[in-house]
């Protein structure tokens, strides 16, 4: 993976290509670092101002609560994982395209080392936690290193009837897709987070969610892609059922 170009706000928005998450890391419970251990290291940090962050820049979006597969194989970043696993700690992901690399980023945690292979590569799992804000790049190491802040939202509370349409919008595109997804828990803070992070509205649509400081408006979005996405694949399957029909009218 090349540097990437200096910070940069895009706003490259593109259509929205949801299908539930095909591929999702082997669930396992989370071996190395434990979670009281963990929730008290992120109440610490939440209460920081400002931090020295480790940074793996990457062309997609970690959301909280959202668990992915990593290949690490880059010499530099072989070295941060190998200090977030000895030191039991975390590093931030932030999502880099042509347009740079964005300020919003969440912290990761490592939960699982999937493969390690002789040459020092990684397979690695990582859990989005909180999200923060690069305030200024730092050098001396070997990988991109930043002065980073929490970032919070500042609406919290989303309606019930809110959570609910949202939760029976993904059921009802789990049914239009046939995919057995696990449901999140309607009394989360995050909804949005746990919902999006189950099914793939592609990373410039997830780095959206991610800026965004109001869990109600960010449901909201969540929940019109969910049904947007549910009608785009039943229309689409309407259409190639009748082109399908058509190709055997003209048969003889």
């Amino acid at each position: 993976m090349g540097d990437p170009a200096r910070r940069r706000r895009g706003d490259g928005r593109r259509h929205v290509d949801a299908a539930f998450r095909s591929r999702r890391p082997r669930a396992r419970p989370p071996r190395l670092l434990g979670p009281g251990r963990r929730a008290a290291r992120a109440a610490a940090w939440v209460g920081a101002l400002t931090e020295q962050l480790g940074l793996f820049p990457l062309g997609t979006v970690l959301l909280p609560t959202e668990r992915i597969p990593l290949h690490i194989f880059e010499q530099r970043y072989q070295e941060l994982i190998g200090e977030c696993l000895d030191l039991d700690t975390h590093f931030g992901l932030v999502f880099a395209d042509d347009d740079g690399m964005r300020e919003i980023g969440t912290r990761a945690f490592v939960v699982d080392v999937l493969d390690r292979f002789d040459d020092g590569r990684l397979n690695i799992a990582v859990e989005g936690h909180e999200r923060f804000r690069i305030v200024a790049e730092t050098s001396g190491r070997s990988f991109l290193t930043a002065e980073v802040e929490p970032v919070g939202d500042e609406e919290v509370v989303s309606e019930r009837s809110v959570r609910e349409r949202a939760l029976e919008r993904f059921r009802k595109l789990g049914r239009v897709v046939e995919s057995d997804v696990d449901e999140p828990d309607a009394d989360s803070g995050v909804l949005s987070f746990e919902l999006a992070a189950r099914v793939d509205f592609g990373p410039e649509r997830k780095q959206e969610l991610l800026e965004l400081r109001s869990e109600p408006v960010r449901l909201g979005i969540v929940s019109d892609l969910l049904e947007r996405a549910a009608e785009a694949i039943t229309l689409e399957r309407a259409l190639a059922e009748a082109a399908a029909q058509n190709g055997r009218g003209l048969q003889h």
